[in-house]
């Protein structure tokens, strides 16, 4: 919906397979500095539920640069399941204020029934932003 929105670069096609997805999948946070990822560290792995079939992120060869070299993957995948290009599974606007990302953080937030609560930081750091504005 982001990309669709034009607020964020790429698309989200159809898996590679051409399967829906539903299990739950590691990621790494590749950058600290957005509003939604403020509270995780550098490097941080999340476990976090994958529900889609078209979640596939693809962009021209040169949006993908310039999103790596502007620090804007957010998140990437640790087995790419779906064959995003670049192994990303989350990217942000320059301002660091929209993040979109395919994988599920907000059903990750009691270990109880989710696979983890790993996906409580992104949510923690929203309103952490949200309070210091």
């Amino acid at each position: 919906m982001l990309c669709e929105a034009g607020l964020l670069p790429g698309a989200l096609t159809r898996n590679a397979g051409l399967h829906f997805i539903c299990r739950d999948v590691w990621l790494r946070v590749e950058s600290t500095a957005t509003a939604w990822t403020s509270r995780f560290r550098p490097s941080a792995d999340l476990l976090v539920p994958l529900k889609s079939g078209e979640g596939r992120y693809v962009a021209p060869q040169q949006v993908l640069d310039e999103l790596e070299d502007e620090g804007r993957v957010v998140f990437r995948y640790h087995d790419n399941p779906n064959g995003s290009l670049r192994d990303i599974a989350g990217i942000c606007s320059a301002n660091g204020r929209v993040v979109g990302l395919m994988p599920h953080p907000e059903h990750a937030i009691e270990a109880l029934t989710g696979p983890s609560d790993d996906g409580l930081g992104v949510f923690y750091s929203a309103l952490d932003s949200v309070l210091a504005a």
